[in-house]
């Protein structure tokens, strides 16, 4: 065969198409080709050539189609650079639902149970035993039962009949939840950091009469405020486990009836076709001081907000049956809440925790997920045990090249886990969650762009980055496959418009690309409380959503402040410690840090709780001996963690007066037991200040830095 001709029929049999050949297409005028003849010897040589060359073509890694523009990914409102919408969408009509059938949870559920049918739905485990699953159709028979259990006890197939549900996640809270929708009930989560006066408030303002809870505990302390006679609505507790006969009797003075749950899952009547107004009331403000307030969110919202993410992903993330994401993240917030509903949506499967977190890692390598919904405090211990691992000198430098091969390709758009590197260096960190995660989601806080850009490439799948609040339904923003940067929190879903206002008084104007962020994918309002609904939505409708946001050239939103947060030092400078908290989350010692200033004060300080998994090892390497507790009493060692925190704040840009100038390293971990993190793992700063406030005096009264 002449060489020339073998060549382009090379071209034309191996796909050599496209700008990516030009190069190479474009030097053959300039050779002598057809004075060129090759021996049988050579034809062998350039066809195994060939041949290599298609199977490279054939098996390079591609990279991920975005569905839009990625240097315009949000539209302008009506020619107003301040207010903006998602791309994806054909005009400022914004998204209701993906499916045609799927316009409240009850429908997303039906649809699953039409995928799946007797497939697996929800699967739990017991210690160290393989995970048991549930079917679609056992969940929707037993929650047609209990629902059916419900209205015989005197609840009301109505928007208006609240039940209560406190219990950690498993699918019995799947199924409760479901139970009411069937038949048009709204559904009020309990949980137990709420506090006592919380709780009585809650159960006072919904009118709730029947509670559904896991274990004797937890009704014991509902039966409490009973007998108090503070909650006197109060008249039926159902339980997941068993209970004694002594609070039976207990309950029963007070004119409470105690039931198992499947004591109520005997009737076969059936009741009408349901009809959906309101779904959910949520404790939407945990974590803070003041009485919760219930967040009304319709079966609408919910279809909105999971449509939107449906459509983010169309064409490069397609929730199938045999997908299956752990539930650990509390039932009693809406960032799990949807990823459920998603996930039912589509037939996959949702494998329960077993209530412990300490054993949530091997409840993970049991199960396997695809979908892990993840948040950042989780990501940040990952990004530490990562580097850690890494002991010597060696593996730290060819743990970081890989890192930086990784994070090339992912810059141009290709997200895989079967590259050299993943083989050689990431396999046994991707084999710790399971080894088959096609996607993660990150929200309730901020990440750190170093620790979100390391986890992309090691872990080798899907991680998106989404922002918003409860009364938004979770999401408001959510980033775009194939923009793999890490310095912002997306675009707007396509059921939202975000718009920037102007916070005079912090020098932020929406003129400037800079304001509070605000968006009308919202709530109805905080149940029978008009004047924090006033202060949440304005006239217009808008929600505020204390965040301070800023526009990006491509069309995204970046968080750059907290108005909620933010306090004033002394000299008049305005803080954001959130902001400087996720800077010191970067340090190798520090697990979590609380940063603390006073508008009576010049300067910052900080409480820091060193990882224990690596602070004595660290602490050993700069000439420090001794236990845990130990360590974190020793002054000398406080000042070295100091000298660190300031050095990672100073290459993250942080000014000088946002860089705490002394500390107090704490060995106990905040947590949700301990009352200083909210269900959704984050600080709870009034609680946290109230604990500490000897050690804030004592930092305070030294000579003033």
């Amino acid at each position: 065969m002449h060489f020339q001709e073998w060549l382009r029929s090379l071209r034309s049999g191996a796909g050599l198409q496209g700008p990516e050949s030009e190069n190479l297409w474009s030097l053959l005028p300039s050779l002598p080709l057809s004075s060129l003849s090759l021996s049988p010897s050579s034809l062998l040589g350039l066809g195994a050539l060939a041949s290599l060359t298609a199977y490279w073509l054939v098996t390079r890694p591609r990279p991920m189609r975005p569905p839009c523009d990625l240097q315009a990914q949000s539209v302008a409102v009506d020619g107003d650079s301040s207010c903006r919408r998602s791309a994806l969408l054909k005009d400022d009509s914004l998204m209701e639902y993906y499916y045609e059938d799927t316009r409240t949870v009850f429908d997303m559920f039906q649809r699953g149970l039409r995928i799946a049918g007797d497939g697996p739905c929800l699967g739990f485990r017991k210690p160290g035993q393989p995970y048991q699953w549930i079917s679609y159709a056992e969940v929707f028979e037993q929650a047609q039962l209990l629902g059916s259990g419900l209205l015989a006890k005197g609840c009301q197939p109505n928007s208006q009949q609240f039940v209560g549900i406190f219990a950690q996640n498993r699918p019995e809270w799947i199924i409760s939840e479901l139970a009411c929708y069937t038949y048009s009930m709204a559904v009020v989560p309990l949980y137990d950091t709420l506090g006592l006066e919380a709780m009585v408030h809650i159960l006072n303002l919904a009118e709730i009469s029947l509670v559904i809870c896991d274990r004797e505990e937890k009704a014991a302390a509902l039966l409490e405020n009973k007998e108090r006679g503070v909650t006197p609505k109060l008249s039926c507790l159902v339980l997941f486990n068993r209970f004694s006969d002594t609070f039976v009797q207990r309950a029963k003075n007070c004119e409470v009836e105690v039931l198992k749950l499947d004591q109520l899952m005997v009737s076969r009547e059936r009741w009408g076709k349901p009809v959906f107004i309101f779904s959910y009331f949520f404790c939407c403000s945990p974590g803070t001081t003041g009485k919760p307030k219930g967040a009304m969110i319709t079966h609408g919202n919910i279809a909105s907000n999971t449509s939107s993410v449906i459509k983010i992903l169309e064409g490069s993330f397609v929730i199938q049956q045999d997908d299956v994401s752990i539930s650990y993240l509390p039932l009693a917030h809406m960032f799990e809440r949807m990823i459920q509903v998603t996930m039912f949506c589509h037939g996959a499967r949702v494998g329960f925790y077993q209530g412990d977190i300490s054993l949530l890692m091997d409840d993970i390598k049991t199960l396997k997920p695809t979908f892990f919904p993840v948040v950042p405090r989780l990501l940040n211990r990952i990004y530490d045990k990562i580097l850690s691992s890494a002991t010597s000198p060696l593996r730290r430098a060819l743990l970081h090249f890989a890192v930086r091969r990784k994070q090339a390709e992912l810059s141009s758009g290709v997200v895989r886990n079967d590259s050299l590197w993943d083989k050689l260096v990431f396999n046994r960190i991707q084999a710790s969650l399971g080894g088959n995660l096609r996607f993660a989601l990150t929200a309730s806080a901020p990440i750190s762009p170093t620790v979100l850009s390391f986890l992309r490439a090691t872990l080798g799948c899907l991680i998106f980055e989404g922002y918003g609040q409860t009364e938004c339904t979770a999401g408001c923003t959510f980033s775009m496959p194939g923009d793999w940067s890490a310095d912002h929190v997306g675009a707007p879903l396509p059921c939202a418009r975000v718009k920037l206002v102007d916070i005079p008084d912090m020098n932020y104007y929406a003129k400037n690309g800079d304001g509070e962020v605000s968006g009308p994918s919202v709530f109805r309002g905080y149940l029978k409380d008009p004047e924090k609904t006033a202060e949440a939505l304005d006239s217009d409708g808008w929600l505020h959503s204390g965040d301070v946001g800023q526009w990006l050239p491509n069309g995204t939103l970046r968080i750059i402040d907290r108005k909620k947060h933010i306090f004033k030092l002394s000299q008049g400078e305005y803080i954001a410690p959130e902001k400087i908290e996720n800077v010191y989350t970067r340090c190798v010692p520090v697990l979590q840090v609380f940063v603390h200033g006073d508008s009576l004060q010049s300067y910052l300080i900080g409480i820091v709780v060193p990882d224990p998994e690596v602070f004595v090892d660290w602490a050993k390497g700069r000439g420090f001996v001794g236990s845990y507790e130990e360590l974190c009493q020793n002054p000398d060692l406080k000042n070295a963690v100091l000298e660190d925190m300031n050095a990672v704040g100073k290459k993250a840009g942080l000014k000088s007066f946002e860089q705490v100038k002394d500390l107090h390293l704490h060995p106990e971990t905040f947590s949700i037991a301990n009352g200083l993190l909210t269900p959704t793992l984050k600080s709870r700063r009034a609680d946290i200040r109230r604990t500490f406030q000897i050690q804030i005096s004592s930092m305070y009264s030294k000579t003033a830095f």
